[in-house]
């Protein structure tokens, strides 16, 4: 086994437990964690160290890396967290070995602040008041159950004191028994069991709210409802707790007391005597005062926090299915942004997406000025060489998709297409920061329509400018942790911009913010010294920008294209910094950068024994030279609607229809087949076998075929069916049992230090 030096003052003083536990948790050998850690704390970024830092890392892809970023920032919390408790509890003079060594040792959040609660500082108790009076000896008398000299009524006769408000022994008991009550509900292993067993047993029950308006009946399946909680999917979850906040539907969380009653009579009661009835009542007053009401609000937040998770999950799905887009590319496009009676504003824009020119057209109602339309696309078309017009696929849009189709027709055209664009987000762009610096002197409705052209030239491009939870691909995406929801939806967009690269001389400042190492302040200095200077002409060059420095670069420069530059490896995914490595391949084959790249085959006549490169960076190299610059997106199409159908009450049941994928959910997949209402394909009819997540599917922005099941123009819902079209499903054998997992590969040397440190 190979030894490596742990380096712990680099990994911020990380524990060699929580590093043996990371390892653990997420599958990755202990060395390519701990190479990970230092490169992160180096201010490496992610896509970065996942393309260009295999060799350090042990070729750790990027989710395993951002994995791991997210547990390293829990565990700095966790271990923040930790010391404030030890120094709390060591100021309050009650920090006991056991107890430290307990605290030390938990890597759980609940158990650490479990540990912590007796000594948290708390509001004036039923219990603190019973202290005050003195009673604390006689509570203790009752939570050892060990017999003394004298009767239990005998020694609670001892504590009556009018001064401290004990009237009589009956006093002194009830008070000892809130203390005993608070002492139990204080006790990590009971409110452990207790958690769990709330997570195992429990059911959520959910009722509607006595003469609560709910108009379009959205949460009718809630309002007699129960479900597990060990079973309910997030979804459900989330829809509950949005009716519950629009006070429409109240929920619990029940559970039946006889069996956390009984747990903790089993751990309290440890022999009879004249104090059981006594602790029997102590349980029971912690349960139904204190631990049943404290433990449910802890469920209902773990439940809270699981259902974000699993939504933003979702809406990462989706959100970079949509950013990965095909592209139609670089040709000079047409953006409709249908209206009827304001009319159907236009704007050009170029190959490079370089706004030209706008109009207006009214080809429908009340205006029907189809001849003037006709002329004011075929000018514009002429004028700017179109070769494509995007429509927004808002209101008017199949009728605007008709008008263009009969124009096409009308003026035979041939070479040029037409296709529907998901305008969503695009009236939030146009009144953006972003679209008033582009054009701050266009209206916003042309901006809108510049926005729609660019979505079909390259998506990615262009969504990058809107607020994700605009573009409308999420699950419940307003109730879910805002803040978290944020973070992971920016990491998918920087996944997505780094993946396919960046034109250096294109690129506005709002992709360039997500390239890896740029912050938006540098984006926005790259663009002012590009319009200043002209166009960058190689890679280095963007080092005389003001804030781009050595780390700056080292981060970036991989994921930046140059084309036609001096250099041309600078429009290329190989980094700078593996240029000596193609100048030495290129001079083993006599010949220059520029016949290697044009003679991909001479790649396979390489010695990679006599480079001086790891072999996955070698291999990334090669993959590259063979394919330079290759977009990693798919082959553009456009998808095709029944020109038949352009309303909802054009549907009907068994229609075949082609559509595309707008957003799919834990429950299913939303399809818009041109009636300006999305359909629902239910996860039962997504596929003719099993599916678990619809996302095994169907991704977004997938072209499919579907059949209608049903239209209810009232509630404007729609059913569809991809099963419906696939036939029977196909006989399964038996499951190959899956392989079993392999060992963790953990050094004998951080196992020692780990034995070591839980000692401590």
């Amino acid at each position: 086994m190979v030894v490596y030096p742990l380096r712990m003052s680099e990994l911020k003083s990380l524990s060699p437990a929580i590093l043996l536990h990371i390892a653990r948790m997420l599958n990755v050998p202990m060395k390519g964690l701990v190479a990970t850690i230092e490169l992160l704390d180096e201010g490496g970024t992610v896509p970065f160290i996942a393309r260009y830092r295999k060799e350090v890392t042990g070729n750790l892809d990027e989710v395993q890396i951002r994995d791991i970023e997210e547990k390293l920032s829990y565990f700095r919390e966790l271990e923040d967290r930790r010391a404030m408790i030890l120094r709390t509890i060591e100021e309050q003079g009650k920090l006991t070995d056991e107890l430290r060594d307990r605290i030390l040792a938990t890597l759980d959040r609940n158990e650490l602040e479990d540990l912590y609660l007796p000594y948290k500082p708390k509001r004036r108790t039923k219990a603190t008041i019973a202290r005050e009076k003195g009673l604390e000896p006689l509570a203790l008398y009752l939570w050892t159950q060990e017999p003394g000299t004298q009767s239990l009524a005998a020694l609670a006769a001892t504590f009556i004191s009018p001064e401290r408000g004990v009237a009589n022994g009956e006093e002194a008991l009830e008070g000892a028994r809130h203390i005993v009550a608070e002492m139990i509900s204080e006790n990590a292993d009971f409110r452990k069991a207790l958690r769990q067993m709330m997570f195992d047993e429990a059911w959520i029950v959910s009722a509607k709210v006595e003469g609560a308006n709910d108009e379009q009946d959205k949460f009718k399946m809630y309002y007699e409802y129960r479900e597990p909680v060990a079973k309910i999917p997030s979804h459900r979850m989330l829809a509950i707790r949005r009716g519950e906040t629009e006070n429409i539907l109240y929920f619990n969380i029940e559970l039946d007391s006889e069996r956390p009653l009984a747990y903790l009579k089993s751990k309290v009661l440890k022999q009879p005597g004249d104090w059981t009835p006594h602790l029997e009542l102590a349980v029971q007053d912690c349960y139904k005062r204190l631990l049943n009401l404290s433990i449910q609000s802890e469920v209902r937040l773990e439940l809270k926090q699981r259902a974000d998770l699993e939504a933003i999950k979702v809406f990462r799905e989706n959100l970079e299915n949509l950013l990965l887009a095909p592209p139609a590319g670089q040709l000079a496009v047409l953006g409709i942004d249908p209206g009827i009676r304001t009319g159907c504003k236009i704007a050009v824009v170029d190959e490079t997406g370089k706004f030209l020119d706008h109009s207006v057209i009214y080809p429908h109602q009340p205006k029907n000025d189809h001849i003037g339309s006709a002329r004011i696309l075929k000018e514009l078309m002429a004028k700017y060489n179109v070769r494509a017009i995007a429509i927004g696929n808002g209101t008017a849009s199949r009728e605007t998709d008709s008008f263009v189709r009969d124009f096409f027709k009308a003026q035979s055209l041939d070479g040029v297409f037409s296709v529907m664009v998901n305008e969503s987000g695009a009236s939030i762009y146009s009144a953006s920061d972003i679209a008033r610096q582009e054009f701050p002197d266009l209206d916003l409705t042309v901006r809108g329509a510049i926005s729609i052209a660019r979505r079909l030239q390259d998506p990615l491009a262009e969504l990058v400018k809107i607020d994700p939870k605009s573009i409308g691909v999420g699950q419940y995406q307003h109730d879910v942790d805002q803040g978290q929801l944020q973070k992971s939806l920016e990491a998918v967009i920087e996944s997505c911009v780094n993946r396919v690269g960046v034109d250096l001389n294109t690129a506005s400042w709002a992709l360039l913010r997500y390239v890896a190492g740029v912050s938006e302040r540098t984006a926005q200095k790259i663009v002012e010294y590009r319009n200043e200077k002209g166009k960058f002409r190689s890679r280095v060059q963007v080092m005389a920008v003001s804030g781009v420095g050595p780390k700056t670069f080292e981060q970036a420069a991989g994921f930046l294209r140059i084309r036609g530059g001096e250099n041309p490896l600078d429009s290329t995914a190989v980094h700078p910094e593996s240029y000596p490595v193609v100048q030495q391949i290129a001079k083993a084959n006599g010949i220059s950068m520029e016949e290697l790249i044009q003679k991909p085959e001479l790649l396979n006549r390489v010695n990679k024994e006599d480079l001086s490169v790891g072999v996955y960076t070698l291999k990334d190299i090669l993959e590259e030279l063979k394919k330079p610059g290759r977009d990693p997106r798919d082959k553009f199409v456009a998808p095709k609607f029944d020109e038949g159908v352009k309303e909802l009450a054009d549907l009907k049941p068994g229609m075949t229809l082609e559509g595309v994928v707008t957003n799919v959910t834990k429950f299913g997949a939303f399809v818009d087949v041109g009636v300006h209402q999305d359909g629902l394909v239910h996860i039962s009819e997504l596929s003719n076998r099993y599916i678990k997540d619809p996302g095994e599917a169907v991704k977004v922005g997938q072209i499919v075929k579907v059949a209608v099941l049903s239209a209810d123009a009232k509630t404007k819902r729609i059913a569809l069916s991809i099963k419906a079209l696939q036939g029977p499903a196909p006989k399964q054998g038996r499951p190959t049992p899956p392989p079993p997992p392999a060992p963790a590969r953990l050094d004998d040397r951080i196992s020692a230090l780990a034995d070591k440190w839980k000692r401590r």
